[in-house]
């Protein structure tokens, strides 16, 4: 459910409801008239957070406090994601070998840091006509390079002018 989509007081049109009080205690199932009269006499709203369940479950709360505790919960839930960046890494396929170590390097960098590198091998002119195979031994050589930090999770494919592969972190 959405922040606004919260049924709450009248909206709510079902005959019986289980209801939670605002410290958190099962009251059990009762009419909903019943459920909310007592949160009125409480100064409270009766908010109904679980409408699938049978019978639907309504807590006794104050709604403004229960949308702020919803939406710290989300923040907090923000926080806690890991949001994995694809680092690119390029190379045309007749580079030299200290140039490829220092790739490797980079790469090796990005990989203990949690990272994914997509590693493309990019071709101009006329290095496509000849310069396929080179290009997969290239990729092979880097992957291998590389394998005690990272596990190959896409293969080498070519995409236009280009072969690409991704490496993602050994667990």
């Amino acid at each position: 459910m959405k922040n606004n989509d919260y049924i709450i007081n009248d909206q709510i049109r079902d005959s019986e409801v289980r209801v939670i009080s605002e410290e958190g205690e099962m009251l059990g199932v009762m009419p909903t008239g019943t459920a909310m009269q007592r949160a009125e006499d409480l100064g409270l709203d009766l908010i109904m957070i679980s409408p699938n369940a049978n019978p639907p479950v309504c807590r006794i709360e104050d709604f403004g406090k229960f949308k702020y505790e919803q939406l710290r919960k989300e923040k907090e839930n923000k926080k806690k994601q890991k949001v994995t960046e694809v680092k690119e890494i390029r190379f045309s396929p007749n580079i030299d070998t200290n140039d490829f170590n220092t790739k490797m390097n980079a790469a090796r960098k990005f990989l203990t840091k949690g990272e994914k590198v997509k590693v493309t091998v990019r071709f101009r002119g006329r290095e496509m006509a000849h310069g396929v195979p080179t290009a997969k031994k290239l990729l092979e050589d880097f992957a291998n390079g590389l394998s005690d930090v990272s596990t190959l999770e896409k293969e080498a494919k070519i995409e236009g002018r280009s072969i690409a592969m991704v490496l993602a972190e050994k667990k």
